[in-house]
């Protein structure tokens, strides 16, 4: 398997394909990793550290295609090969592509995976690493523009339908799901529907969740909607407006485990507000489509409600509208509607149920 891996500045792709070649070689598989910007930094020892987007386009376009070339020539014989670069860049220059069509195709890419983060993540680490003054929706504009740059891409190379987002989120359970991609491209995959913001101060039921999304998790491709999470931080902002603060804390963790904490602007936040809905909107049902099945959890609710909510409705009849598998894990007592069960491959009373019928029908292993 050939592959293109693209993102953003601030996604720190290297660190976690890194992460997903040691997963490989655990199983006996070697995956050959390519960082092309580390490999131009060598080859511009003159450069400063965080500093080679500054060059003039003629040279790092040089450099990129010496790179490269170097790169085909090494991988001409390798099974596993992943390319870790980027689609496009917005900096000094404005916006300017980051590869060559002909190198491209001469590497022969079977797949093309476009990672993403929450764009507060994103920001700390381009703000910990440069010195570009930007804006979380600077943030949000980018990752629309490599997410777009990176489809296109692989429709002109001919595989467009081994395009992949890939949020880079909760490491332990992506980094499974990338591996998948590269050494298991036809596993099944799923895209796990459940409620979010609505639960979000219901920890019973968050932990109902979380135990479904990790089982799907471990068993297929899981294209996880939840691990791009930007509509918390926005419901966070608002609250914190009204109490007149001007930072909201945002969090990460970092390769070593260990979770720290930064500021985030309240004002940038909202000034984000339609783009955080707007793409959430669009990226989850690009995630769905992406996918050969959605599983949606409908939690019960205290009181016995139904934990159904207007995006999860939305995200099954997408789905089904686009031909996809469509089951629903129902635990409420209360009869699900006809608008659920007419629209559902299956409808399971529990996860366990949910996961025998996936294991009889072949779809995975117990």
């Amino acid at each position: 398997m050939r592959v293109i891996v693209t993102g953003q500045v601030g996604i720190d792709k290297k660190s976690y394909l890194e992460s997903v070649a040691a997963l490989g070689a655990d199983s006996g598989e070697q995956i050959h990793l390519y960082h092309v910007g580390d490999r131009m930094y060598r080859e511009a020892a003159d450069v400063a550290a965080g500093r080679i987007l500054d060059l003039p386009l003629s040279r790092l376009h040089a450099l990129r295609r010496s790179v490269f070339k170097d790169i085909l020539r090494e991988a001409a014989d390798q099974e596993h090969v992943v390319v870790n670069t980027h689609a496009t860049f917005r900096w000094r220059h404005g916006l300017f592509r980051a590869f060559d069509f002909d190198q491209i195709e001469q590497f022969e890419p079977d797949l093309f995976l476009c990672m993403v983060d929450n764009a507060e993540c994103v920001h700390y680490r381009l703000q910990a690493e440069h010195t570009l003054d930007t804006t979380l929706k600077d943030m949000m504009v980018w990752r629309e523009e490599e997410i777009l740059a990176t489809e296109l891409l692989g429709r002109a190379m001919g595989v467009g339908n081994r395009f992949y987002v890939l949020s880079r989120g909760r490491e332990a359970a992506t980094t499974r799901s990338c591996l998948r991609l590269i050494l298991e491209p036809d596993m099944p995959k799923v895209y796990p529907s459940f409620p979010m913001s609505h639960v979000a101060d219901m920890p019973d039921v968050l932990a109902e969740i979380d135990a479904f999304r990790d089982e799907l998790g471990n068993r297929f491709i899981a294209f996880d909607p939840g691990d791009v999470d930007e509509k918390l931080l926005l419901e966070r902002a608002f609250a914190a407006m009204k109490e007149g603060l001007d930072f909201i804390e945002g969090s990460m963790i970092t390769d070593d485990g260990e979770r720290i904490t930064f500021p985030v602007s309240v004002k940038q936040t909202l000034d984000c507000a339609r783009d955080i809905d707007g793409q959430i909107y669009a990226r989850d049902f690009l995630l769905i489509r992406q996918s050969d099945m959605i599983c949606s959890y409908v939690p019960e609710l205290p009181g016995g409600m139904p934990g159904l909510s207007s995006g999860v409705e939305r995200e099954l009849q997408h789905a089904f509208e686009h031909g996809k598998e469509v089951y629903v894990v129902w635990r409420p007592a209360k009869t699900p509607s006809p608008f659920i069960t007419e629209t559902a491959t299956k409808v399971f009373a529990s996860v366990e149920e949910a996961l025998e019928h996936f294991r009889v029908q072949g779809m995975c292993e117990a």
